[in-house]
């Protein structure tokens, strides 16, 4: 079965909409793994307008599952990551004020750049994912940079999904071949919900997790926490 993480930034956006600590990220989180979640991401960004760093560090120690920091790696969030020493680091090339990611990485042009960092996350027994989009060069060379994983950039499968869902998978099921058989994992995120994920993922190879935040934080609204993970569960048996 595909794991599930849950990304809670937006959480963390709600609460510094209005100041103090209301919602609670750190219940939330804990909230979530109770509740059948199989890791929890966050995505911490230089202006910390939803997950603050602070929050990072003090998620750590009430992880149970698996805990996964995404961003640019920037010496602030290098720093971070090696302090926190998560099950997981995902690299995404998004520039500072980037409202969400919005494309994956150039592994040609940025091989040598990705390489070192991630050399120095794996010294430290850090499992490292590379987001990029199906272009099968990209996925090349994201296995020169010697990664574990891949994270495959969905939204262009989301976006078209409701057009054509066999030709919006046909891609993505090619990259994640690519993948399997270059010897890394597959993770997925982004755009990802209860409409589009269940296809997803009967049809995409080797794929091990998805991240999923915004979709997942929105339609609680509507069924409640525990019921709407518990809802996304049931899409990735």
């Amino acid at each position: 079965m595909t794991r599930l993480s849950v990304n809670i930034n937006k959480i963390a956006t709600l609460r510094n909409s209005r100041g103090g600590n209301i919602p609670d990220v750190l219940q939330a989180a804990v909230d979530c793994q109770r509740f059948g979640a199989q890791g929890i991401t966050v995505h911490p960004r230089p202006d910390e307008r939803h997950i603050r760093y602070a929050d990072v560090k003090n998620l750590k120690p009430l992880i149970i599952t698996e805990f996964n920091i995404e961003g640019n790696p920037i010496p602030k969030f290098i720093d971070l990551v090696l302090e926190i020493c998560p099950a997981q680091v995902t690299l995404v090339p998004d520039a500072h004020h980037q409202i969400t990611s919005n494309a994956g990485w150039n592994t040609r042009k940025h091989k040598n750049f990705l390489k070192n960092i991630i050399s120095t996350f794996k010294k430290q027994g850090i499992r490292t994912s590379v987001f990029v989009d199906t272009d099968l060069t990209n996925i090349c060379y994201a296995a020169e940079t010697e990664t574990e994983r891949i994270e495959l950039y969905t939204e262009p499968y989301a976006t078209n999904f409701t057009v054509n869902k066999n030709e919006a998978i046909k891609p993505f099921v090619v990259a994640a071949e690519k993948a399997v058989e270059l010897g890394l994992g597959v993770n997925a995120g982004h755009d990802l919900n209860l409409a589009n994920l269940n296809f997803f993922c009967a049809n995409i190879p080797g794929l091990l997790e998805v991240s999923i935040g915004h979709a997942i934080i929105s339609d609680s609204i509507y069924f409640g926490l525990e019921n709407t993970i518990q809802l996304y569960l049931k899409q990735l048996k």
